[in-house]
């Protein structure tokens, strides 16, 4: 086992160049001394062949006190540019509810980056009573997801008018009553969300499943 740490804060850095043999340790690079030790007997003609080689210990010096840590730093920077130049997602947003009785979750998910605010309004107004919030979690690809619910009575929802709101990087996305999808919509909920892997990569497949929503909810 080779390679190096970096220590981005203070800079220094580690090299490490261990072998081993029937799960034991047999030969490893003392990098202070830049030659090779061994903890075992049986290794000792094998290290005394490669400490010959002053050529081959000067060029391990070099990748390890420079090469290596220079392909960390490449690499780091190139982790940074692909989250740099991640493009936006936008929301996907449900009204969840299991039953006519049950809470009413408003979920949006696939979106990125994670900031996002979801609010209930009732008759136009910010309503923050009888409200759950949940945190923002990752999905496996690296979007966002998160849930707010609205815990009131049946009869509240026949005497006044409540909407989720979902803003995200300048975009605002708003669900009715109208567009809850209950336990009757389970397939509905699994069509949804293999589409929604897609739309998450390719922008086109959104409409799609926005379309298998609308058609349900007209049934």
């Amino acid at each position: 086992m080779y390679g190096c740490d970096w220590d981005d804060e203070t800079n220094v850095s580690r090299g490490f160049d261990q072998h081993g043999y029937d799960g034991q340790n047999f030969i490893f690079l003392d990098l202070k001394e830049f030659r090779y030790v061994t903890p075992v007997l049986q290794g000792i003609i094998t290290v005394q062949k490669w400490n010959k080689d002053r050529e081959q210990l000067e060029l391990l010096k070099q990748y390890y006190e420079q090469d290596c840590v220079d392909w960390i730093k490449y690499f780091l920077m190139l982790g940074k540019a692909a989250l740099v130049k991640r493009e936006e997602v936008s929301p996907l947003v449900s009204l969840l509810q299991k039953d006519s009785s049950s809470p009413v979750s408003c979920h949006a998910t696939g979106f990125y980056p994670s900031a996002v605010t979801i609010t209930w309004l009732k008759n136009g107004q910010q309503h923050d009573e009888d409200v759950d919030l949940g945190e923002t979690l990752i999905n496996e690809d690296g979007t966002f997801q998160k849930t707010v619910t609205l815990n009131i009575y049946l009869d509240d929802w026949k005497k006044h008018q409540y909407v989720c709101v979902v803003e995200h990087e300048g975009k605002t996305i708003q669900k009715t009553e109208e567009e809850i999808i209950s336990n009757k919509s389970k397939l509905l909920i699994v069509q949804y969300s293999v589409y929604r892997v897609y739309s998450a990569m390719n922008p086109e497949y959104e409409h799609s499943a926005q379309f298998l929503v609308k058609c349900k909810e007209k049934d």
